[in-house]
């Protein structure tokens, strides 16, 4: 396993960062445990969750596994840097969503008693709540920092002008404000380069991708049709709009001789400021098929390929101005 520093930070974080979506919805406790022990035995040890997930509003299933799963011990919660987010409605009652102070409190208590731990090692903003101020937001973060519940502090969903505000206000305050921002970010869906990635670079923070394979279009799904394996409606609709471009792609991946999925992670590990693409398997076998992606090396003229079929942004202004 690579490894890599988490923005400007001295945390070393593998090079592909386990996300835990489908715990609990889709996989079993059992296959989420066998999944984690052989994430660690790939040498993963960044692992992304959020309180959120599971998807029944304040049960937080997907931490609660990952919590058992700790409990277990053998160095399972020593060996992994865990990230988890809060924004989401936990409830129906006021301040039991987004990020007041009240809320950021509560909801670090709840998840560290969730996932059986002491500390959350990264604690990310799920999306920017525009009804609270940063001073507020990071006044109770900089508390929980203090009470060594949180380590370091991450955002999600960020626009770039949210990014360089968030930045100046702990800069006011003396404090190392965001080390990381998990964007949308995939061929597909490239809009992060105009202001996102420029943000994360000048001010130092590592940039984690999320849908990496744009929701399964990037992973072959021409080609598990062709053998008579159905696709969710959702995907259905966006190969439609898609088919062109995934037509090419698949077609370009089969020249390279590698599977469309690992090409679509190494593309991302190829890009500016990416720390670790969020891989989320369902299967052990899924887990073990996406280290392929990190040795796959794509030259000036693949990466030029790949542009062509999925065409990328330059940075802003000149994008759009001169």
């Amino acid at each position: 396993m690579e490894y890599g520093h988490l923005g400007r930070t001295g945390l070393l974080v593998s090079k592909l960062c386990l996300g835990t979506m489908n715990f609990g919805p889709q996989t079993t406790e059992e296959d989420s445990f066998a999944i984690m022990d052989r994430a660690h035995e790939l040498g993963i040890n960044f692992f992304d969750t959020a309180n959120v997930y599971g998807w029944v509003k304040g049960e937080g299933i997907t931490e609660n596994i990952i919590g058992r799963w700790f409990a277990q011990g053998g160095g399972r919660r020593e060996r992994t840097v865990i990230a988890t987010k809060l924004y989401g409605s936990m409830g129906d009652w006021p301040n039991e969503e987004k990020l007041s102070a009240l809320h950021i409190r509560r909801a670090a208590e709840a998840s560290l008693r969730r996932m059986q731990t002491d500390y959350i090692d990264v604690y990310q903003a799920h999306h920017i709540d525009r009804d609270t101020p940063f001073e507020e937001f990071w006044e109770a973060m900089d508390i929980l920092k203090q009470q060594g519940k949180i380590l370091y502090v991450g955002s999600s969903n960020f626009a770039g002008w949210h990014i360089a505000k968030a930045q100046e206000s702990a800069r006011r305050r003396g404090t190392v404000g965001l080390v990381s921002e998990q964007s949308h970010y995939n061929l597909l869906v490239r809009a992060p380069e105009l202001e996102v990635i420029p943000a994360c670079e000048d001010y130092g923070l590592g940039l984690i991708p999320w849908s990496p394979l744009a929701g399964g279009l990037l992973g072959g799904v021409l080609r598990k049709i062709d053998k008579g394996r159905s696709a969710a409606d959702h995907i259905v609709a966006q190969l439609d709009k898609h088919r062109d471009k995934i037509e090419r792609y698949e077609a370009f991946c089969d020249e390279l001789g590698e599977d469309p999925a690992n090409v679509g992670l190494a593309w991302l590990l190829h890009q500016r400021a990416v720390t670790a693409p969020i891989i989320g398997p369902r299967t052990v076998e899924q887990l073990d098929g996406t280290l392929r992606a990190l040795e796959i090396e794509l030259n000036d003229k693949a990466l030029a390929r790949l542009d062509e079929i999925f065409p990328g942004f330059k940075t802003a202004p000149e994008e759009y101005a001169w």
